[in-house]
């Protein structure tokens, strides 16, 4: 998408195997047409509440990763396919084009898109004051540095090359000054090839990527080397933001938490019943024509991956978010992320929608 950060840009690159011909949506259906005036007799919710999802009218999620096995995605394919909307009376679009995810939703053209970091957020604010973050679903920098094995530190990389999309990422930046790199003394190369295997071949000594991808496909592959990680280099940060249109929260904020109520239920089906999720969400690529970008198997690679970032998140909860969480990143964007006049961490967060959703331990499901 033209204006998205290059977090964001690098997921999309490292997941898709195949250019994503056309926008591919998924028609809703729901459970009885809104403006009915009675809800269906298998509605979750009392006749109120059903009335007044319907009257909001047709929610479009947009996945800006096509089926990627990721939180804020892969939840919300299986809250459809599980009848979990139509259990709210919710009117839920999905669009698996994988672009133009933010601008959509900031122009009011969809109410919800997921996005891989708290960065994209905070990179994204200083363009469009028309977004709130909803949930954030790990505490854990999605990032690594993945490279030759013959790299034993970052420092290797001096007098080598670093591989790298769009441009440097906060974290990339922090990464390799808390390593003490001389990045003068790095050749920076602007990629285009997402092979991960290139590292491997030393045609780049090292890259940029997302670490539940390139480097787990190298780890099938058995083939050599070598990984460096956020945490490793003392560096902090998040995974995986849920947006919504802020002014669509201000105006059916009920709605808007049934929406990720039915989406947190999925993704604690996704964590219960993994082999069960992905066999659906690799039908449903398949079915949409992008079973070849999102094979099983690496959709499972992926979701064993990411999902011990859901369960390991110091937010507590699925999706549960604070301004604390955000903090370490926020400090990254300000020294890396050449923005101006970045807005402050309440002001593009909402930390309570998702922390209400919950009773205790248990996610809050209506009964009538």
């Amino acid at each position: 998408m033209a204006t998205s950060p290059a977090e964001t840009r690098i997921r999309i690159a490292a997941t898709l195997t195949c250019v994503l011909a056309a926008t591919l949506t998924l028609g809703a259906c729901s459970a009885q047409s809104p403006g009915s005036g009675t809800a269906p007799a298998d509605a979750a919710v009392d006749a109120d509440s059903c009335q007044r999802n319907q009257d909001a009218g047709t929610i479009t999620y947009i996945s800006g990763y096509g089926y990627s096995a990721s939180a804020g995605q892969l939840d919300v394919f299986l809250a459809k396919e599980l009848g979990y909307f139509d259990d709210l009376c919710l009117d839920v679009e999905i669009n698996a084009s994988g672009a133009n995810g933010q601008q959509l939703v900031a122009s009011g053209q969809a109410q919800f898109t997921a996005l891989g970091s708290a960065s994209d957020v905070m990179l994204a604010a200083a363009n469009s004051k028309n977004l709130t973050a909803v949930a954030t679903y790990g505490t854990t920098s999605p990032f690594s540095i993945f490279g030759n094995e013959k790299l034993t530190s970052l420092k290797d990389l001096e007098g080598g090359s670093l591989g790298y999309f769009i441009n440097l990422t906060p974290i990339a930046s922090a990464m390799l000054d808390n390593a003490g790199v001389d990045v003068s003394k790095v050749e920076m190369v602007k990629m285009t090839n997402y092979d991960p295997t290139v590292v491997v071949r030393e045609q780049v000594d090292a890259i940029v990527g997302y670490a539940s991808n390139q480097p787990e496909s190298l780890k099938a592959q058995d083939l050599p080397f070598s990984e460096f990680l956020p945490a490793d280099e003392g560096v902090e940060g998040t995974y995986n933001v849920m947006e919504v249109n802020s002014r669509f929260l201000s105006e059916h904020r009920e709605v808007a938490a049934d929406f990720m109520r039915a989406s947190l239920k999925a993704l604690q089906y996704c964590l219960d019943e993994s082999d069960a999720c992905i066999d659906t969400l690799a039908k449903l690529a398949e079915d949409n024509n992008q079973g070849a970008a999102f094979p099983r198997d690496q959709l499972a690679r992926t979701w064993a991956v990411e999902s011990e970032w859901v369960r390991t998140s110091t937010g507590g909860h699925p999706g549960v978010q604070t301004e604390a969480m955000w903090k370490p990143e926020y400090a990254l964007v300000e020294k890396y992320g050449d923005v101006k006049d970045l807005p402050k961490i309440a002001d593009m967060m909402d930390v309570d929608l998702v922390a209400d959703l919950y009773d205790g331990d248990e996610l809050i499901w209506p009964a009538k």
